[in-house]
């Protein structure tokens, strides 16, 4: 897991992510090797909102009978075998949703899925509370959902709103049928 490890303890690790983008694909940035403090990690200087990021949208694997009929387990393997003591694996099960219809009771589990993902945040320090707002949009076949984090102050550090959209993806005619 990344931790942020803020350089002023009264600092707040926030602002957008550190990413870059190629027009082809995007990345995380990382400082350069000749960085004097943090050679060849991820750029802290917008961290909070890097690590929402590689905590919702990356995928965790999660164990077989999670796993829905002929669906391959995702994440990183290493996860299984290379936790530190009290480290959790990294990523979120929002990608156990792709390919199901909007059911109901949708709202609850990506909520729960959002917060699992973000727990790590709260488990190291970082953030100090966490709220989760959840909306399905049946006709547009979406969800949204909002995410608040108060830092350690108890001020608000980091506010985004980011959305699961039902569509034709992935070669799939017909995505929200059974």
């Amino acid at each position: 897991m990344v931790r942020i490890i803020p350089i002023e303890p009264e600092q707040e690790p926030y602002r957008a992510p550190d990413l870059v983008w190629d027009g082809i694909a995007g990345d995380l940035a990382v400082n350069a090797l000749t960085h004097p403090q943090a050679p060849g990690d991820l750029k802290a200087e917008q961290g909070l909102a890097t690590q929402v990021l590689i905590c919702l949208m990356t995928d965790v694997r999660v164990e077989a009978s999670e796993l829905p009929d002929g669906v391959e387990n995702r994440g990183w393997v290493g996860d299984g075998f290379d936790l530190a003591q009290g480290e959790s694996p990294m990523g979120s099960r929002l990608w156990l949703l792709r390919r199901r219809p909007i059911f109901d009771g949708i709202e609850t589990v990506v909520e729960d899925y959002v917060r699992m993902a973000l727990q790590p945040l709260l488990d190291q320090g970082v953030a100090v509370s966490l709220d989760v707002t959840v909306t399905a949009d049946r006709p547009r076949n979406r969800v949204d959902y909002a995410v608040a984090i108060k830092g350690r102050s108890g001020a608000l550090v980091y506010e985004q709103k980011f959305q699961l959209l039902w569509s034709q993806i992935d070669g799939v005619d017909h995505p929200l049928t059974r």
